[in-house]
């Protein structure tokens, strides 16, 4: 099936001040855009315009790198998008909750570093 760009979960603006809406504009619309193009142009004729994304990136790994890319990098962003959220840290429950929130959000950041070069992985990773 033709992958899609997935409207946001939330508004352009709704990241600021940690995200402007310029940036979030320039990332989702063209950015993440530019891999489910691709990707639909790559996916044509390929024999796997019927499968889903997580299978397309799994059929495609070691076998046409290009498809693999897009179709990875446009899951990776689908995830992306989820795991930002508006208004930030919460900030009505005072300096300790903060000190917590912001220890998970780096111990998760930390836990997601290299994510890209991980996801080169997804695909070995899906054939077993």
């Amino acid at each position: 099936m033709p992958f899609q760009l997935p409207d946001l979960p939330y508004a352009h603006d709704a990241l600021a001040p940690y995200m402007s809406r310029e940036t979030l504009e320039y990332h989702h619309d063209k950015h993440h855009k530019a891999y489910v193009d691709n990707g639909n142009k790559l996916l044509e004729g390929s024999g796997l315009e019927n499968k889903s994304l997580e299978e397309v990136v799994k059929a495609s790994f070691g076998k046409n790198a290009g498809l693999f890319n897009n179709a990875g990098q446009h899951y990776n962003h689908i995830h992306f998008w989820k795991w930002m959220k508006p208004n930030g840290l919460d900030r009505g429950k005072g300096r300790q909750a903060d000190h917590q929130q912001d220890t998970q959000w780096r111990e998760s950041a930390r836990a997601r570093r290299g994510a890209h070069t991980r996801l080169r992985c997804l695909g070995a990773f899906l054939l077993h």
